[in-house]
């Protein structure tokens, strides 16, 4: 029977992941979800190769949870090659705290890679996150509150049934990963855009805490390499939803007079 995939870059303590995998089940029908044991944010599409990777079977609210020690796109091979006798017809990844937007996190993101492990595998695949554009810290902190899971219960089927309509619409066929950021507050009026990655990298990710060793510290500052008009980060900073169909690396085409001065450097 087609199932779905649901993983995550957070691991199982993310207070998302039994309302959104509850609420994808109720859309598209038996889900299955494979995670990483531990957040594993800012990893990209990493996979384990140097270690063996160990799968546990826990429970959370009812829910099996089928969590690794590897990566969240180690969570996808494992899930569509290793554990099941069949693979899922869609890999969903979310929901993510904290936008995933813009080139630079985009390339940077666990939660975006374990949808892009899905394409490598021929699966359509949606990448899911939220957050805002305030204070992310403080943020964080109230997303975590357990009197914040009724909002979380909310998000989870707004973010589901938008699961659904674009699988219906055939935005999973069209696009080999379709990534949407949804604000914390969004409800069904929310404005829905279809936006383009913003070229932006990001700010110093490292602080020095001694000699020669240095923490993860992001700051949260952004470089800007062009405008941000029709993208994913306006969209955020506007309050909308923003819905990112993803292409995977391709060539881009060349001008035929810096084609020629390169090919006569050979």
């Amino acid at each position: 029977m087609p199932w779905t995939l649901v993983t995550n870059d957070d691991g199982p303590d993310s207070p998302a992941l039994v309302p959104f995998a509850r609420a994808v089940a109720r859309v598209c029908g038996e889900v299955r979800v494979v995670i990483p044991d531990r957040e594993r944010s800012w990893v990209g599409k990493a996979i384990t190769r140097f270690e063996p990777v160990a799968v546990r079977v826990e429970e959370r609210e009812g829910l099996e949870l089928h969590v690794c020690t590897g990566y969240p796109a180690d969570a996808v091979q494992l899930a569509v090659d290793g554990l099941f006798d069949d693979p899922p017809r869609l890999v969903v990844s979310g929901i993510n705290l904290g936008y995933n937007h813009g080139a630079g996190f985009i390339m940077s993101s666990g939660t975006v890679g374990a949808a892009t492990e899905g394409w490598v595998s021929g699966i359509g695949a949606v990448a899911v996150s939220t957050g805002t554009v305030g204070d992310w810290t403080s943020w964080k902190a109230e997303a975590h509150a357990p009197e914040t899971r009724p909002r979380w219960e909310r998000l989870a089927a707004l973010a589901a049934r938008l699961v659904g309509d674009l699988v219906e619409a055939g935005a999973t066929e069209l696009a080999d990963v379709v990534n949407v950021n949804v604000p914390f507050e969004a409800d069904d009026t929310t404005p829905r855009r279809i936006t383009r990655p913003a070229r932006t990298g990001y700010d110093r990710l490292f602080r020095p805490v001694g000699d020669g060793v240095f923490v993860h510290d992001f700051g949260g500052g952004l470089r800007e390499f062009a405008a941000l008009e029709g993208t994913d980060v306006e969209a955020a900073h506007r309050g909308w939803i923003s819905i990112t169909a993803l292409q995977m690396p391709q060539a881009v085409d060349v001008p035929i007079e810096i084609r020629r001065r390169i090919e006569a450097w050979s």
